[in-house]
């Protein structure tokens, strides 16, 4: 308490500072600020893109025996926190050169989120209407800097392919033709996308390493970026190791075997495509390396706690990559080799900066805590797991309903005819594409199928189940299983079964099985005077279903 006392917070200052006192007295350490080389007023924010700052990458590399010098060039430095803030301005810039773009037209882009947010900036200062269209896979942070920046937004599936009406580069070029002058930039094709990189990154790059860079790295979504600083690098540093950066599950690498893969969805959000933009050259990548998730996101994790640096998720992916291939090219201690950071954890605070995200994506282990309940450890083949109602791919989506309004349920299992599980339709999921008039209650329920779902095993703990259960209404289960029960004869050729989990049947399982609870309540199984139960579902082909129906 004494010692509280004495250095309480409201202590009267004994500070002795006097206006024009003489400094040599002081008894603190005064600095002397060095002159900034910026210029002291800027006109707007759109003067602070570009001039990054690049930066030693110092524990992360040392830890991982790298021997060169890793150095990371931030590009969350620029205005709008990412690399895409150079070429939405750029590209702004040429279109009002060359008349394309004139005071109070309308920009449109389709844009996995960063090149929307350049835009948005540029229009924000230019006083352009904005309007975004971006997958529903991009973040919360993404849409509310969008939308702060006055753009209007649309969401479309992200599962879409790129030449489908209903992918963001459908609906762009949809609303381009219904919106009078409006235009869309088109980072996919536009030339001011790698020249961007080619007149000022690169550029960059090159007078701090003094004409050093002996190896660039740099993830590829629009290929921008790459195509730019490869171009430019080759030129000045022709020895110049260029290095891309492609997620499993992408097919921008070369040779085309790297792309094979059963991933379809990755959560990294910025790079990687399903077609070959425009503006990607990959004539002058000397080396492709593939990324995943898992590794790319603890590495943006081990960036920020390590070395304090506050990057997205695609820095990892980048960072990653580059340590591997520092080692596989055996660059020395005298080598450069520059990592591109693309954007700041800004984006994602809700995303693989959040330890519930990352435990819900298998991404983090769940890990044993001194207070965890008796049923963690369990596995989840102790809860009854039961054969759910499905339906087939050729179901008119009015039927689905009819079932999901029937049985009380907001998701059906969708298989194909041969009994393969082909993903969920789910209740919103229909009425997202019935609103935007993509679907009609005749079509078949594979047009309204997702895979945004996660799933488990059996020998799973019941932790682990609970952790996912947070942040998704229910969980798939599937397993090997041979069907030999004569009932089930019109899907003999199921090659899987896979039950839905949902919370309360985990919450049915804790309250059943606490033996506190029983002793207290004289074995009653029940909570808060509500009892717990759950319909015993039947298992009927879709045919019946159809038929008893209609």
């Amino acid at each position: 308490m004494e010692s509280f006392l004495a250095n309480r917070p409201d202590a009267e200052s004994r500070c002795t500072f006097t206006l024009n006192s003489d400094r040599s007295k002081c008894p603190h350490n005064l600095g002397i600020r060095q002159k900034s080389l910026r210029q002291k007023i800027y006109n707007n924010v759109l003067e602070l893109i570009g001039d990054t700052p690049l930066v030693r990458v110092n524990r992360v590399a040392k830890d991982a025996g790298v021997k060169c010098n890793v150095l990371a060039k931030c590009e969350y430095f620029n205005a709008g926190g990412s690399v895409k803030d150079r070429i939405g301005l750029r590209m702004v810039e040429e279109a009002e050169r060359d008349g394309t773009l004139k005071p109070g037209d309308t920009i449109i882009e389709p844009t996995s989120g960063n090149t929307g947010i350049g835009l948005a900036l540029a229009c924000a200062v230019k006083n352009y209407r904005c309007i975004i269209v971006m997958p529903e896979k991009m973040s919360k942070e993404k849409v509310d800097v969008l939308r702060a920046l006055g753009a209007e937004i649309i969401r479309t599936p992200t599962s879409a392919a790129f030449d489908s009406p209903e992918s963001h580069i459908g609906v762009a070029h949809r609303l381009k033709m219904e919106i009078p002058n409006s235009h869309i930039l088109d980072q996919y094709r536009n030339p001011y996308n790698p020249i961007a990189h080619y007149d000022t990154t690169a550029e960059e790059i090159i007078e701090a390493c003094n004409g050093k860079v002996d190896m660039i790295v740099a993830g590829a979504g629009t290929g921008g970026t790459l195509t730019g600083l490869s171009r430019k690098l080759k030129e000045k540093c022709p020895d110049c190791i260029i290095v891309g950066v492609d997620p499993e599950g992408s097919l921008l690498a070369v040779p085309e075997s790297l792309n094979k893969s059963e991933i379809t969805f990755y959560e990294v959000e910025g790079i990687g495509y399903d077609f070959i933009p425009t503006v990607l050259d990959r004539s002058l990548v000397d080396r492709w390396y593939k990324s995943v998730d898992l590794i790319s996101l603890k590495c943006s994790r081990r960036l920020i706690k390590d070395e304090g640096m506050l990057c997205g998720a695609s820095s990892g992916s980048a960072m990653s990559c580059a340590i591997q291939a520092c080692k596989d090219f055996n660059l020395t201690e005298n080598q450069n080799c520059v990592v591109i950071l693309p954007d700041s954890v800004r984006n994602y605070m809700t995303k693989f900066l959040s330890d519930d995200w990352m435990y819900e994506r298998a991404f983090l282990d769940i890990k044993d805590e001194a207070n965890s309940e008796w049923w963690h450890s369990m596995p989840i083949s102790s809860l009854k797991v039961r054969e759910p109602v499905t339906v087939s791919t050729n179901t008119k989506i009015q039927s689905v309903l009819d079932i999901m309004h029937d049985r009380g349920f907001d998701q059906i299992p969708v298989i194909s005819e041969d009994g393969a599980f082909m993903g969920m339709t789910t209740m919103s999921e229909i009425m997202a594409k019935m609103s935007r008039g993509t679907i009609k209650a005749e079509d078949p329920v594979s047009k309204a199928v997702t895979d945004k779902f996660r799933t488990v095993q059996l020998d799973d703990s019941l932790a682990k189940l609970s952790r996912v259960l947070e942040g998704h209404n229910y969980v798939i289960i599937k397993f090997a299983h041979d069907h030999s029960d004569q009932d089930h004869s019109t899907r003999q050729s199921k090659t899987h079964i896979f039950g839905i989990i949902t919370s309360i049947d985990l919450l049915n399982y804790i309250v059943k099985h606490n033996k506190s609870s029983e002793m207290s309540n004289g074995g009653t199984t029940k909570q808060n005077g509500i009892h717990h139960h759950h319909e015993k579902i039947r298992t009927t082909s879709i045919a019946k279903e159809c038929e008893a129906l209609h």
